[in-house]
């Protein structure tokens, strides 16, 4: 009897232990599987993230960047894969709070700095907290942020509204435009990034290192796509 007892105890330990185990895999599974839905679908890394994004990215936006591409004579690949890089296709865009810009915005209206970019204080006269927290969040496809509708005369709801392909291109082509007519891709990534074109020595400022890089990829593929002639299909007679 006492063997017996000493056997189940043992028995009982095992299987305590298997299911543990099985638990550990079952959470670490759910884990991963979490996580590379979640970049999928963000669209923000390489990898299958960009199978996502390069279709929802088409999916939402394909048409409105075609229009508008054309209007201001603004590369499409350039605007495809700026909106995969800043907001990964996805519609809505989401948004993205900066707090160090609104420390900045907040110096120019408590006339503690002169300005900030083309924002000066008569801009933020009347500007609550709450204000300037929209104006330093990052809004719509392109990621604006909130104060660059100041230059566009225009009200933080159109950078993120049904318009914001329109705005937004429209802000693109005033702020640096002629770098992309010039076909300069590389600093016209690293400025929409950072304000500052791709610096001639040392590491690019960019919020992730392969910002760049990875922009110029997503528009070889959106170039070959613009590229592609349609079929002309011939009707028997």
């Amino acid at each position: 009897m006492i063997r017996f007892n000493s056997l189940t105890s043992q028995e009982s330990g095992t299987s305590r232990s298997v299911r543990a185990l099985a638990a550990i895999f079952i959470l670490g599974l759910l884990g991963w599987g979490g996580w590379e839905v979640q970049r999928r679908v963000d669209g923000q890394w390489t990898g299958p993230g960009d199978w996502w994004g390069v279709r929802a990215t088409k999916s939402h936006y394909s048409d409105d960047v075609a229009q508008y591409a054309e209007e201001f004579d603004l590369p499409y690949a350039y605007l495809m894969a700026l909106i995969q890089l800043e907001s990964g296709g996805r519609k809505p865009a989401g948004k993205r709070f900066e707090p160090h810009v609104f420390e900045q915005l907040k110096a120019v209206r408590d006339g503690l700095r002169p300005a900030y970019e083309n924002v000066t204080v008569v801009h933020l006269a009347d500007a609550n907290d709450d204000a300037l927290k929209n104006l330093a969040t990052s809004w719509g496809p392109f990621q604006l942020m909130g104060y660059k509708c100041i230059l566009l005369e225009v009200q933080i709801r159109d950078i993120r509204g049904n318009e914001a392909i329109q705005f937004g291109v429209d802000w693109i082509n005033q702020t640096y435009g002629v770098q992309l007519r010039r076909q300069a891709y590389q600093d016209a990534f690293h400025l929409h990034n950072t304000g500052k074109p791709f610096p001639k020595s040392g590491k690019p400022k960019t919020y992730h290192p392969d910002y760049v890089p990875r922009g110029i990829r997503l528009m070889d593929h959106y170039s070959k796509e613009e590229s592609t002639e349609p079929l002309e299909l011939t009707i028997p007679s």
